[in-house]
């Protein structure tokens, strides 16, 4: 039987300014009709990102006061380590503040120019940080994902065909990416059929592959809706899948971690994991400290 009510109950309230039209009008104005230039206490309903946009829970808050801050053996380290680790099985979990802290440490390692990373579509602060180094950031989503009128049940694959070109004839890819679900291109999500092949297919050309698991919960539950197979599966046991295709993944905590702030990288390879952390104590903290 389906649920007539949200299964929690929310505990805190905050109050918002109400605006009228005349008010809003001239609030646009004066921002030059750019959104990132309107003050947020003047905004009634906030869609400009779905970072940082979700309540969190009474557990979450509970934890933060009993967290320990430890620079060095932190034992919220070593429970943050073991979840992430549960859910996306890689070896090596490298904490970030944010999700682009990690892109610009993996990218910082792994690209530079010459080099091409491609994708399904990038996200923009994934672009960012490929094209700072120099490399080019090279999407390659399937023809039904740029149709708006196209109701394919996965508009975020990677068109296969075209990544392989690029394999074939681009020596310098040092990875393989694919974003689920397809941020950029409105959230569309990625079948597993085509993660498993696309993992197929850098692997076969000896090439790491990295998931940008910004939202990777709602790709499970769109792929336990509309993929075959995979209707009787827990969404937690689809992650789990499409993760034991890859290599490593990025993740901004944000969104589908439900938390304010946070994300990592996880790698399964020994020596760029050691070159990440490396990275990570200059620009973020000690690895068991974290951003």
């Amino acid at each position: 039987m389906p649920e007539i009510i949200e299964p929690f109950r929310i505990k805190s309230v905050e109050p918002i300014r109400f605006t009228t039209r005349e008010q809003r009008e001239q609030i646009l104005r004066d921002a030059h009709y750019n959104p990132f230039l309107i003050d947020a206490e003047d905004v009634l309903i906030d869609l400009l990102t779905d970072s940082g946009t979700s309540a969190m829970s009474a557990a979450q808050w509970g934890a933060i006061m009993v967290g320990d801050e430890s620079y060095a053996g932190s034992r919220s380290f070593k429970h943050f380590q073991a979840k992430v680790q549960e859910i996306f099985g890689f070896k090596h979990v490298i904490p970030t503040h944010q999700g682009r802290a990690a892109e610009k440490i993996l990218m910082s390692i792994t690209a530079g120019p010459g080099k091409l990373i491609p994708n399904n579509n990038h996200f923009d602060t994934t672009r960012a940080n490929i094209e700072y180094t120099g490399a080019e950031a090279r999407d390659l989503v399937i023809p039904e994902g740029r149709d708006p009128d196209s109701m394919h049940p996965f508009k975020g694959n990677i068109d296969l065909e075209a990544l392989r070109e690029v394999l074939q004839g681009h020596a310098t890819v040092p990875f393989g990416m694919i974003t689920v679900t397809n941020n950029t291109g409105g959230g569309q999500p990625v079948s597993m059929q085509n993660i498993r092949e696309v993992s197929e297919l850098l692997h076969e050309f000896g090439k790491p592959f990295i998931i940008d698991a910004c939202r990777f919960a709602e790709n499970a539950w769109f792929i336990k809706q509309r993929e075959p197979g995979y209707e009787d599966k827990t969404a937690k046991q689809i992650a789990q899948e499409m993760f034991s295709y890859a290599d490593g993944a990025t993740m901004s905590l944000k969104k589908d971690g439900f938390g304010n702030i946070g994300g990592f990288l996880a790698l399964n390879d020994d020596a760029m994991a050691e070159q990440a952390r490396n990275l990570l104590i200059l620009t973020e903290g000690f690895p068991t400290y974290g951003g």
